[in-house]
């Protein structure tokens, strides 16, 4: 019997915890069991010919709400080919309408709900013949065969209990050189103790964790190993204290000094403790995401959000200082009791704790979550396909919506890309808020025709150039010199580009700095074993103001990748 369980991920970086886990959790059937893992980026016909080449017998689909539509289109087209194969399928885009699932699609024969390990391995037992029927296998539904004369009758199981969070397989010891360019997801906890309508994972309220003795050792495994980033899938990993002192604490004195940790945390739930930790950390040890979604009390009471924002502010305030980590903090648009108007203060709020990253998301109305409970009182109109995005709301009409994916577009390109900026310190002024500017900048896009161009680095450099000259005459002098600086910072750009103007360092300049410098290295540490000719190609040299300004490009920053800047 050979089994294939397939993951089309989102992009080739990520990959599928769960498809591993379930084979980990099935070991006694490893030999039977393949995993094959796509992306969404691959066309379909190439992810069927791959299929059909391995002729599997049974065939799993792990299913999330970026990957559906490619897995509709595959066990559409997969019978055609392999009909004789037996479809199963899992994942939370499927896990809450099972039923209506399997009405839509006659090809699947049943999905597994929920935590898949336990059912997936009883499953195993069913294909390979050690157990003979599927009605007591706890979480799935499928369809049983009929008599001769009727049609096969869809059968729901009884959901599965929690699992004990110990006897989940640890995936990568003998796999890691699989990972290798891709991010290592890692779960220490699942469930979590908050409501949000519109999140599936406040529907599992069994909050559990992995013993700490068990997650220290594979975390210095991930240790030892090197391994770049490591992903924590841990739903408000600090709910527990108890729980992220120790993971925490173990990763500051086993640092090696190469591996970052992201974690989702409530930053209202930090405590004192845990501040003082954090503060303490090498640079780039930990990065947080942390779910703001909205600061409109009413908002916050709707959607059943826990959530203290003058201590979110202060707790993230806090970390910044210490500028040893990176923070990224989300915001939900299409909530309800939130218009046009106040997801701007809520916008502002949030831009202005200075977050390295401010996702500006839109509402994904998820299967089983409350909020599609709630989809006709507050008169929700969203995409009947994946991710089932909001459209409208009684406060938000669409309109605003796309106002607003405008707006989305410039926070993504010109702050989180982190290479404005000094630029935007300096633009923000020159309007009432944060918020005003990306909209006007927003604006200017469209009014020069500027969107759905695909534009290089440096034509976003002359764009915003032209936007704050427009905006800001005054300091039309001053904006050339900061996106200069912004340019160098983060790449020593060989092409000089248009609005830069003219190289402000001579040769003679240059020459005579980089001569004292390879006999004395008053600057540039680190390049002891280079001469003065390498040293310049290595670096940059900008005058402004009449004071040279040395990019150093040897020794960047851990948190932003920009370059070390000396002012001589």
């Amino acid at each position: 019997m050979k089994v294939l369980l397939t993951a089309v991920n989102a992009k080739y970086i990520h990959s599928n915890l769960a498809v591993y886990s379930l084979k980990g959790y099935a070991s006694e059937y490893s030999e039977n069991i393949g995993i094959s893992e796509y992306t969404i980026n691959q066309g379909t016909d190439e992810i069927l010919a791959d299929i059909y080449r391995q002729a599997p017998e049974v065939l799993c689909f792990s299913c999330y709400v970026w990957n559906a539509i490619y897995v509709r289109q595959l066990i559409t087209e997969i019978k055609k080919v392999l009909p004789h194969v037996h479809i199963w399928i899992g994942g939370p885009e499927v896990s809450y309408n099972a039923l209506d699932f399997l009405k839509r699609h006659p090809q699947v024969e049943g999905v597994m709900r929920g935590e898949g390990e336990e059912t997936f391995l009883e499953l195993m037992h069913y294909f390979t013949g050690k157990i003979t029927g599927l009605e007591n296998v706890k979480g799935i539904v499928y369809r049983r065969p009929g008599d001769v004369d009727t049609e096969p009758v869809i059968v729901e199981n009884p959901w599965r209990p929690a699992m004990d969070m110990d006897k989940l397989p640890f995936v990568y010891y003998h796999n890691l050189e699989k990972f290798e360019n891709k991010i290592i997801y890692y779960e220490s906890g699942r469930g979590c103790p908050f409501t949000c309508s519109y999140c599936l994972s406040s529907i599992d309220r069994c909050l559990r964790f992995r013993s700490l003795q068990l997650v220290k050792k594979e975390l210095q495994f991930f240790i030892d190993s090197g391994v770049p980033q490591v992903k924590f899938v841990d739903r408000t990993f600090n709910c527990s204290h108890k729980h992220a002192m120790g993971v925490w604490s173990y990763l500051a004195e086993h640092d090696k000094g190469k591996t970052n940790f992201h974690f989702e945390v409530a930053a209202d739930l930090l405590s004192e403790e845990e501040l003082e930790l954090i503060e303490s950390m090498r640079p780039g040890l930990i990065q947080l995401e942390i779910g703001v979604q909205s600061t409109n009390p009413d908002t916050i009471r709707e959607i059943r959000r826990v959530m203290k924002f003058d201590k979110v502010s202060k707790c993230v305030s806090r970390v910044r200082a210490g500028e040893n980590v990176h923070q990224h903090l989300d915001l939900i648009a299409g909530l309800p009791y939130e218009d046009y108007e106040s997801f701007r203060h809520s916008f502002n709020d949030v831009y202005a704790l200075r977050p390295d990253q401010l996702q500006l998301g839109f509402l994904k109305v998820l299967k089983g979550s409350h909020m599609h409970e709630m989809a006709g009182e507050y008169q929700l109109q969203y995409q009947d396909r994946p991710p089932f995005e909001v459209l409208s709301t009684s406060w938000l009409p669409y309109s605003d919506v796309i106002r607003l994916k405008g707006i989305e577009e410039m926070v993504e390109v010109y702050y989180n890309s982190g290479q404005f900026t000094n630029t935007l310190l300096l633009l923000e002024r020159a309007f009432p808020n944060a918020f005003a500017m990306y909209e006007e900048l927003s604006g200017y896009y469209k009014k020069n025709d500027l969107n759905m161009v695909n534009h290089s680095r440096i034509a976003r450099y002359e764009i915003l150039f032209d936007f704050a000259a427009e905006s800001d005459v005054m300091n039309k002098k001053t904006y050339r010199e900061l996106l200069t600086v912004d340019l160098y910072l983060r790449d020593n750009v060989k092409n000089r580009p248009a609005f830069a103007g003219e190289p402000t360092v001579t040769k003679e300049e240059a020459a005579k700095f980089y001569a004292e410098e390879a006999a004395w290295h008053n600057y540039l540490k680190g390049y002891e074993a280079y001469d003065k000719r390498q040293m310049r190609k290595m670096t940059h040299l900008e005058k402004i103001d009449g004071r040279l300004l040395l990019f150093d490009y040897k020794n960047r920053s851990l948190l932003t990748n920009q370059a070390s800047i000396f002012y001589i």
